[in-house]
């Protein structure tokens, strides 16, 4: 049970990070962007509102999730044997108090964004909407893992805290930008309007960027410590997915401040603007992931924290020298003579269930290798047959189900309602369905049997395949 409380407290974490970003990265945006203080055209009027009511939901998702963690989530995984969630003894906690304030907050925050939405001229209440995203911000600090420290305790949380905020207004301001776009591509009445927001949330991008980098290497020096707490430990290998997913942020960023500095020159309102849309869909992709990869970040220790149980440097080579893929697997029978209970997460594993585990890995890659063989194949024109390639994945999907977890059901002794009670059967299950997704709507989109924008359900399920794969660990 504690452990399905650890994988939902991670999920509720990330989503409420999602909220936060569009509260209060959204009300960084609105002041910086749309710069509501000014004349408000009908257009702007129009962008205005729709930013606002995502404010709202933002703050309302923050609040929601963050309460689900504080009446819940935490008394549920404290209880005792008899089952008594200590909800009063929980809320008498300097954590609950953070979080039940942040809450209280979050709900002030939407409240303000609803009275804004009849009077969008007050400054007062804009005044007070920036000061509840700030007061929102600094009570963060007592969230992060600054405050478990007994040295340099308000410097982690200060830096930790600016980390936070460059991060939650980058995200929260793509996703505030995607907004925009669908408004104004509507109303071609101020084509103007476009090249000025987006330059100047290309400005505010860059000093987010500063805060996201600065404080983070920073932060990272004091949690990881050395090269071998950063590849090996679940820490420091989730600081460098943090990386890969900034780096890959920065590139699309990039990209799109040069397009929208050569726009703003030449006002081209027709082919520019979609190749920056695209590009910013794509960076808010990797904005919620990265702000996904934080919350599973914050239930990890810190490297420095893990003195022993690391990965040696000659592990994690060798797990990345090529080889041949494992072709036999032992018998479930043999796995299931050695292997521990399913429930016993603390055990050793078998040699057995290492064998078994590489073959499913190494069938599944095969599984993609030949959807890959036959996509090409397709695009060639030269056999119509292949674009039936998708149907694979329900051959993938079979195998994993069969495979994924041998100690439960149908191979193994535990039930099926009873495993899913651990995290990682929950997750394999999941994933099962997942890959479901993807055969039916691509296979029905590449026939045509739905319509071409169904495609995009395809790069959603694979993000949304990857977020799994964020909290997920056969450690």
């Amino acid at each position: 049970m504690t452990q399905l409380a650890g994988f939902l407290d991670v999920l509720l974490r990330g989503i409420s990070l999602i909220g936060f970003a569009i509260a209060a990265g959204g009300m960084a945006y609105i002041h910086w962007a749309l710069r509501p203080f000014e004349a408000l055209s009908p257009l702007k009027a129009r962008v205005l509102r729709r930013s606002l009511w995502f404010v709202i939901g933002g703050s309302l998702v923050l609040a929601l999730s963050r309460s689900l963690l504080l009446f819940v989530l935490h008394p549920w995984a404290l209880a005792d044997a008899a089952g008594h969630w200590p909800v009063a003894a929980f809320l008498n906690t300097e954590h609950a108090r953070t979080v039940l304030s942040s809450v209280l907050l979050a709900l002030g925050l939407a409240g303000a964004a609803a009275r804004l939405l009849t009077q969008p001229s007050k400054r007062a209440l804009w005044a007070v909407a920036g000061a509840i995203s700030v007061a929102l911000l600094i009570d963060s600090a007592w969230l992060t893992h600054g405050v478990s420290r007994l040295e340099g305790r308000a410097q982690l949380m200060a830096v930790t805290v600016l980390h936070q905020t460059g991060g939650l207004i980058w995200v929260g301001g793509i996703v505030h930008l995607l907004v925009f776009w669908r408004v104004w591509k509507r109303s071609p009445e101020d084509r103007a309007l476009a090249p000025a927001v987006l330059s100047r949330f290309s400005a505010l991008a860059i000093v987010s960027m500063i805060m996201i980098l600065g404080p983070g290497l920073f932060i990272a020096w004091r949690y990881i410590g050395d090269w071998s707490g950063l590849t090996g430990t679940g820490y420091g290998v989730m600081v460098l997915t943090k990386a890969t997913l900034l780096g890959a942020g920065l590139i699309l960023g990039a990209m799109n401040f040069f397009l929208v500095r050569g726009w703003a020159r030449q006002r081209e309102a027709v082919t520019t603007p979609l190749r920056v849309r695209a590009f910013v869909e794509a960076e808010a992709g990797l904005g919620v992931t990265l702000l996904l990869a934080a919350a599973s970040l914050t239930s990890l220790p810190p490297s420095i924290d893990i003195l022993t149980d690391r990965a040696t440097p000659e592990e994690v080579i060798e797990r990345f020298v090529p080889k041949m893929p494992r072709l036999s697997s032992p018998p479930v029978s043999d796995l299931l003579a050695v292997a521990a209970p399913i429930d016993d997460t603390l055990a050793a594993r078998q040699p057995e269930e290492y064998a078994w585990s590489e073959f499913n890995h190494n069938m599944s890659g095969l599984f993609v290798f030949a959807m890959g063989l036959l996509a090409v194949l397709e695009r060639t024109g030269k056999a119509p047959w292949a674009r039936h390639w998708p149907l694979l994945f329900l051959g993938l999907a079979a195998f994993m189900f069969l495979r994924n977890d041998p100690r439960a059901w149908p191979l193994g002794p535990a039930g099926f309602w009873e495993s899913m009670l651990l995290p990682d059967v929950l997750q394999h299950r999941i994933a099962v369905l997942v890959v479901i997704g993807l055969a039916v709507f691509e296979w029905m989109v590449r026939t045509g049997q739905l319509h071409s924008r169904w495609r995009f359900v395809f790069p959603l399920l694979c993000a949304f395949g990857g977020t799994i794969l964020l909290t997920h660990s056969h450690a």
